[in-house]
């Protein structure tokens, strides 16, 4: 439901881990080098980073101290705003825009997320409601962090990321935009809508892109045959998602494979 890690100067996980939380790393003091799908990045004293629920990642080095937060959605979102405020401004987003964020109150970071550590091993009265309140913060000041350092404000709407969750969830099924529809409670046209707003791309186009990522993330991470990725990803015939890959990627799925476990 929500946990705290710390690392200090020392290796961080010794493969690359999947899980069906959000998490958010901050590092306290030193560097640490952290993968993220397929991109390594260097996270410095102050900043932080968001990794979205299904994202493969690696904290690889620590030298220093890292702190990690894990949470699951039903956890922290319990409204509408709870989930516009996990995906303000591009935070924990779904389409791999990972991101060092450099925090402008570094030690209220700090504090407030031993406080929650605090919390979670103490397990007062009422502590998922206290927690959920710091994380919040937390998030808060992550946001204005952005603000402050030059990023516009991109508010985000609760329908069309209950959309992206959604598609998350059923890529085995291969569902139409129509069936998403039904299942959010909502139209076609409406799903088209906030998808041309948020990524300037059809509904179904979106879907696409989840679905070439998931697909990456498969082939890079997973022990599995193209041909068992094209079915996991609702693909009945895995000569057309190879088609489909290299459509999107401009690579067959093995020509990706090779030239990512090559650099």
């Amino acid at each position: 439901m929500i946990e705290i890690r710390k690392y200090s100067n020392q290796a961080g996980y010794p493969e690359p881990r999947r899980v069906i939380r959000y998490t958010l790393f901050w590092c306290q003091s030193g560097n640490a080098e952290i993968l993220i799908d397929e991109n390594i990045f260097i996270m410095a004293a102050g900043q932080v980073v968001t990794i979205t629920s299904g994202q493969f990642h690696q904290l690889k080095s620590v030298k220093g101290e890292v702190i990690a937060l894990e949470f699951t959605l039903d956890y922290f979102c319990k409204s509408d705003n709870d989930i516009e405020l996990i995906f303000h401004n591009g935070l924990f987003c779904h389409f791999g825009m990972n991101e060092m964020i450099t925090v402008q109150h570094p030690e209220f970071f700090s504090e407030t997320l031993n406080t929650i550590e605090k919390e979670i091993q103490e397990k007062p009265y009422q502590y998922l409601i206290s927690t959920h309140s710091m994380v919040e913060l937390l998030l808060v000041e992550i946001n204005r962090s952005k603000i402050a350092n030059g990023d516009e404000i991109w508010k985000p709407d609760a329908l069309f990321l209950k959309f992206l969750e959604s598609i998350r969830d059923h890529f085995q099924d291969n569902y139409q935009v129509s069936h998403f529809a039904n299942l959010l409670g909502t139209t076609e046209a409406k799903l088209n809508e906030i998808s041309k707003l948020h990524t300037n791309k059809t509904a179904q186009n979106v879907i696409y892109s989840l679905t070439i990522s998931e697909a990456k993330r498969l082939l890079l991470y997973e022990k599995l045959t193209v041909k068992e990725i094209a079915y996991q990803l609702g693909f009945n015939d895995p000569f057309y998602f190879s088609n489909f890959f290299k459509k999107h990627t401009s690579r067959s799925p093995k020509e990706y494979q090779k030239a990512v476990k090559e650099m």
